[in-house]
């Protein structure tokens, strides 16, 4: 009987010890954030081109688009509206070192918005091509998803943010641009955009950007996206716009990744490129200033500049230092 009492008491202790350790976690801090995911659907179109979007966007196919919503859980208050930040794929679509960002963002208290605009449209890679989907097509999709976030009840519709990597680094910074923004939607917009890698060899006519703070983030030894447009391009936008330019030394293309750095042959190396952008959308071929309103004159002004050929791989330092700038710039501009 003895024993048995003992017994009783030792569990009754560890059940106690158990529960009070658990909300010790709680007020701690220590227990992993639980989050909710949740997919969102809408239409968007299939423009080529921002001209497209501009002077005929009502004309374009129609194009049924999904995401990936993830919020944090607040079992104490399920009404909470929280900042979102929509990521955007590069021309590999979605590989591992993006959705590193996605869950730092996560911890730091933020919901994300992973965009499927290839999945969607049934597309694993765009390298070696860059015409199946545009730049101007992620764009409209990104407004498309900005308004359908904008409806949810747990969504922040002031506080949603919008970054991606190379293609989607693109479409992260020329989101920004007042022309196409306006076309699509004057209702709704980013509060921050910040790009990594993006293609900044197009130089717009119209440099009226969102006063919204835009960042870029690059690699000096980067021969796919190179930087130095990127520095030429935040310089001219700077008088008007809150722009600005990180550029990592010895860090190629893809330099948040932790994968070593390779050479891709397929890869376009556009570091002899530069492309007018009219305000009407068009981007002009080099030489010819004929606009590539399509895919087949878009491989046409390809002939003149781009080479075939690219680094991309990763640097720990540029990767540390980069994701540290991100949560930095996230928590400043959506906090």
């Amino acid at each position: 009987m003895l024993f048995k009492e003992e017994l009783s008491t030792f569990s009754f202790s560890i059940t106690m010890r158990s529960i009070h350790l658990f909300l010790c976690c709680i007020v701690f801090g220590t227990v992993s954030a639980q989050f909710t995911q949740e997919k969102i659907t809408f239409e968007s179109a299939n423009p080529f081109s921002l001209s497209d979007i501009i002077l005929h966007l009502d004309e374009q196919e129609k194009q049924t688009v999904y995401g990936q919503l993830t919020l944090p859980v607040d079992s104490l208050n399920p009404q909470k509206k929280y900042p979102v930040i929509l990521g955007v794929a590069g021309s590999l679509g979605w590989r591992e070192h993006h959705r590193d960002y996605l869950k730092m963002y996560r911890d730091l208290g933020f919901a994300t918005f992973e965009l499927n605009s290839f999945k969607s449209r049934g597309i694993t890679s765009t390298v070696g091509s860059q015409d199946q989907v545009t730049i101007a097509g992620i764009i409209l999709d990104a407004y498309r998803a900005l308004e359908a976030l904008s409806k949810h009840p747990n969504v922040n519709a002031q506080k949603v943010a919008i970054t991606g990597w190379s293609l989607g680094g693109g479409v992260s910074l020329f989101s920004g641009w007042m022309p196409v923004k306006n076309a699509i939607t004057k209702e709704h917009a980013f509060a921050a955009h910040l790009a990594m890698y993006p293609p900044c060899f197009i130089d717009p006519e119209n440099t009226d950007f969102t006063t919204a703070p835009m960042h870029i983030q690059i690699g000096e030894a980067d021969n796919w996206t190179p930087a130095q447009p990127c520095q030429n391009l935040v310089q001219k936008l700077s008088e008007k716009s809150t722009i600005d330019i990180t550029v990592y030394p010895d860090a190629h293309h893809g330099y948040d990744s932790e994968s070593a750095v390779v050479h891709n042959p397929n890869g376009y190396s556009f570091k002899d490129c530069l492309f007018t952008l009219t305000d009407d959308g068009d981007v002009l071929m080099n030489y010819l200033q004929l606009p590539m309103s399509n895919a087949w004159m878009q491989k046409l002004g390809f002939l003149f500049c781009v080479e075939r050929g690219v680094d991309i791989g990763g640097n720990p330092t540029a990767r540390e230092q980069s994701m540290a700038f991100a949560a930095s710039f996230m928590q400043q501009h959506l906090n």
